[in-house]
């Protein structure tokens, strides 16, 4: 299993035309009910089918209740792959055509592209009064984020954002136990993360041939035209780059933030600092040191400070990282790390944590009574008070038969298609989803503001989330992107 698979009001709304392309329709003003289909079962029209994309269509499609309808990638040797899955199902290049055509042959859209196409595609959908599952991160700007939750609550559409871990057991139970007040009020969250979605190189000169199995302008799509080169952008690279993706902060950024962000309930933050280097305006930093301050909630202290770190050697050395019997923090190298089973993966990041060294990536909260961890994941919260880990097997038992959640199961590919599930659930009428995009826009438009602190590094940026701009008029340039017309 590869290493990926361990996952995956506003002046700006007051004008959705001045936002998003001419090939989005406004919302209309009136509330519409909640859209479930009448049917027992789910059509779906599959929107990306490569790489997470095919780990998407898998998911959705193992639900019984489900029946693929339609798919669609701007790779044809992936649609052939997916088609041999689904032979029943059309297929389509273009997912504007694959929409229209099939309008009322499908109850809901999957979303699993690169991010620049993530807002398009779910837009379109969603003014076509379907429910839609969009991969992580939500969109590749803050407005579109805005407009997306807009026309979701506006239009009462079921909704989930791709971010699985959401729904694992560990998850759940550090929310959980956070909110019972197990280390007291929070005034700090550490986050981390070692991967390396950035890119500190020359931009590429001159062109390759596109293969014939790609369609480029249609993987361009809204994004400004640009020539092709080889491993560049297509297929594995576009995280990196400021066009398509939201480097490491919009990939594992997201999965670690989710938990600590849901368990103590947070908006968007009032300030947003980025250590990095300074912007080339074509990749993203490889390595990034972004402290965000928010306002205070019920789970926490007046305000929180929030610390993320990422690229080789994530993250810096910290009192409060500091683990029970370790006498400095564990040396990273940085190099790319092999690939290890699901099983080897959980028990190297369990031995080391009892080692005294961190997991590879996870998150620390830091209580007015000690301190959480939260490896990521698959590994259960531990407990930290003056330097030494306290037994809460208690706490974990009362909020285990509190809140009847079972006990954990550590395997990923049963409990991997469980959100998934959630979501179909939902649009049949059984379940409700638990990151639908009036959450994820938060957390979304909060992981976008660190993305765009990066352009101004060193500097601190004041957000007005009222209004959905920047005091610092200079940084408001990035909030949304100039569509192509394609």
């Amino acid at each position: 299993m590869k290493k990926r698979e361990f996952l995956k009001k506003s002046a700006i709304l007051a004008s959705s035309t001045a936002i998003m392309p001419s090939l989005i329709i406004s919302c209309k003003e009136e509330k519409r009910a909640i859209h479930k289909t009448t049917s027992t079962r789910l059509r779906t029209a599959h929107i990306g089918v490569g790489n997470m994309g095919g780990e998407d269509l898998r998911d959705i499609s193992s639900h019984a209740k489900v029946d693929v309808i339609a798919l669609c990638d701007v790779d044809s040797n992936y649609l052939a792959a997916a088609k041999k899955m689904h032979p029943n199902a059309k297929t389509f290049t273009d997912y504007r055509i694959m929409l229209k055509e099939i309008d009322n042959e499908i109850d809901a859209v999957i979303v699993s592209t690169p991010d620049h196409t993530h807002a398009p595609a779910s837009l379109m959908a969603m003014e076509m009064d379907k429910s839609v599952y969009c991969q992580k991160p939500l969109t590749h700007y803050v407005s579109e984020a805005r407009a997306m939750k807009k026309i979701a609550e506006e239009k009462g559409i079921v909704t989930q954002m791709g971010i699985q871990v959401h729904s694992f057991y560990d998850c759940k139970l550090a929310t959980l136990l956070i909110q019972s007040g197990i280390i007291g009020k929070v005034h700090t969250v550490h986050a981390w993360s070692p991967k390396n979605w950035g890119y500190d190189g020359p931009v590429p000169e001159g062109e390759d041939k596109v293969p014939e199995t790609l369609d480029w302008n249609l993987w361009l799509g809204t994004s400004a035209e640009r020539p092709y080169k080889k491993e560049m952008y297509h297929p594995g690279n576009w995280r990196k780059l400021m066009d398509y993706g939201c480097g490491t902060l919009g990939d594992m950024g997201v999965h670690i933030f989710d938990t600590p962000y849901n368990a103590l309930q947070l908006d968007v933050p009032k300030t947003v600092k980025n250590e990095c280097r300074p912007p080339n305006g074509f990749g993203y930093p490889e390595k990034n040191n972004v402290t965000y301050e928010f306002p205070g909630t019920e789970y926490t202290t007046d305000t929180l400070k929030w610390i993320w770190y990422d690229g080789p050697s994530a993250p810096k050395d910290h009192q409060d990282l500091r683990l029970p019997g370790a006498s400095e923090m564990m040396d990273k190298s940085g190099n790319e790390e092999k690939e290890k089973t699901v099983a080897e993966k959980m028990s190297l990041e369990t031995q080391e944590t009892s080692a005294g060294t961190l997991p590879e990536q996870g998150a620390m909260f830091v209580g007015e009574k000690g301190r959480l961890l939260l490896p990521h994941f698959m590994e259960l919260p531990k407990k930290i008070v003056n330097g030494e880990y306290i037994d809460i097997s208690e706490e974990i038992a009362a909020v285990e038969k509190a809140n009847k959640m079972g006990k954990p199961i550590r395997d990923y590919a049963s409990e991997g298609p469980k959100h998934y599930h959630q979501f179909v659930d939902a649009c049949l009428g059984m379940d409700e989803c638990t990151a639908p995009f009036s959450y994820a826009s938060n957390l979304t438009e909060t992981i976008l503001l660190g993305v765009i602190a990066g352009r101004f590094p060193n500097q601190t940026l004041h957000w007005d989330s009222e209004n959905a701009k920047f005091s610092e008029e200079e940084a408001n340039q990035y909030l949304k992107g100039d569509y192509r017309k394609f």
